[in-house]
């Protein structure tokens, strides 16, 4: 069975690639020609932990490979699946569709026999039905199906994810499209993976009703972390106290300066238009989303604070700058709302990411300090920021915060330090609810 991946960013590298790993034939599509030349020399353009190594496996046993012709791979194809981005259209808040509709249109000019065309992108409610509409007007004499097959992959532990989910959501009507399905997917079967199948437009809804529920976790336990410092309680304690309760669960109770990157953010704000569209609202969502603006724009007066409001000239190292660790993902990280307002206030900033300092220096200011590993960015500060939590960070002692600070304040925004200890050993420490 051979499978087309129109769109290699992310999800498409990742989701071909793991498609290849199971045994079938694929080819990752892109218009970026430069992209593909790089992924055809072993260049992958995201950090994405064992991936390289898994693309580099599936392509020297023939199984995986990668092109800019979308036409000469579609008329060979049983499978093509829509990989595109939907990011936020500008000025309204809804998911920008044209790559998806345009991606339909190509798709249509070179269908050859039947073919499944399947959307991984995140779409609203309904764009399946208008993707089959696209390819009917263009080529109503050809045999096919539509299906939606949302994807659920984090980034830094995405390979895992697809490999081994919690569960697969393919929305079609179509029996011949679920048999074609089913089969891509049985060696999930084989270790007992539940594999759903919907209508279209559930599994549409189902991609946004997820991440918006962990996005309201997430502002949730920030919430709960804000009263734990008011009252004196712990929130970690507090976190697993609600977590131990099967119907609650202790995924994404964590605490920290509001969530970011590229799905929950823009995710949430779709939701929010689609509901609206329909003439109703999900306040809960709306409110999480305001909620979380506000949290990222007010997390940087915490500094200010503990630096008692004297920020010139004050020396900041801040320890991690993409959204979260094992990936060099900078959208909507809180790092970018943190930053800038201390450099407005006269700080000098001095940052380090094991990996998203390339992406980083892209957005961020051109004032600030990178360096090149823990050391030097911590060396002569004032202060410290842990931003995103590394497991490199996690290494780091009390006492080699003191031997190179100039001052001794360390800013956790991520709890991955022991507080008593920290303080102990004569740091002036601040944590997250706690």
């Amino acid at each position: 069975m051979k499978i087309v991946m129109i769109g290699s960013g992310y999800v498409g590298l990742v989701s071909g690639t793991c498609f290849s790993e199971f045994g079938f034939q694929v080819t990752c599509v892109d218009k970026d020609i430069k992209k593909i030349n790089q992924l055809k020399q072993g260049k992958i353009p995201i950090f994405e932990p064992g991936l390289e190594a898994l693309v580099e496996k599936n392509k020297k046993a023939g199984r995986l490979e990668f092109s800019s012709n979308i036409g000469k791979s579609v008329k060979k194809a049983d499978l093509v699946f829509i990989a595109v981005g939907t990011p936020e259209r500008r000025g309204d808040g809804h998911a920008d569709l044209r790559y998806v509709f345009e991606a339909a249109e190509e798709i249509a000019k070179h269908l050859n026999n039947y073919t499944v065309i399947v959307t991984k992108s995140t779409v609203p409610v309904g764009t399946g039905r208008k993707i089959s509409k696209i390819i009917k007007k263009i080529r109503p004499d050809i045999d096919f199906d539509v299906a939606s097959n949302p994807e659920f992959l984090r980034e830094g532990s995405a390979i895992n994810d697809f490999m081994r989910p919690d569960r697969v959501i393919v929305g079609t009507n179509s029996e011949k499209a679920i048999e074609k399905i089913n089969l891509l997917y049985r060696p999930l079967y084989l270790i007992e993976k539940p594999v759903i199948f919907t209508t279209i437009e559930t599994a549409e809804l189902t991609k946004y009703a997820s991440n918006a529920f962990l996005a309201i976790k997430i502002s949730y336990i920030n919430q709960i972390a804000d009263v734990c410092e008011k009252v004196g309680a712990n929130v970690h304690d507090v976190a697993k106290g609600m977590g131990l309760d099967n119907r609650i669960g202790s995924k994404f109770l964590h605490p920290g300066p509001g969530y970011g990157g590229s799905c929950f953010p823009k995710d949430t704000q779709a939701l929010i238009k689609i509901a609206e569209d329909l003439g109703g609202e999900i306040s809960l969502v709306k409110e999480v989303v305001n909620y979380n603006k506000i949290r990222k724009s007010e997390m940087h007066k915490r500094v200010v604070s503990a630096l008692e409001n004297k920020v010139k000239n004050k020396v900041i190292s801040i320890l991690g700058l993409s959204f979260k660790p094992e990936t060099d993902d900078m959208r909507e990280s809180p790092s970018l709302d943190i930053i800038p307002p201390l450099i407005k206030l006269g700080a000098i900033i001095k940052a380090y990411d094991p990996v998203a300092t390339s992406e980083a220096k892209k957005v961020l200011s051109k004032k600030i300090l990178f360096k090149k590993n823990v050391n030097t960015c911590i060396e002569n500060s004032d202060l410290v920021v842990i931003m995103t939590e590394w497991n490199e960070f996690r290494a780091i002692t009390p006492k080699t915060f003191l031997d190179l600070m100039k001052g001794n304040i360390v800013m956790d925004f991520r709890n991955i330090y022991d507080p008593d200890l920290m303080r102990k050993k004569g740091l002036n420490y601040f944590s997250i609810g706690r």
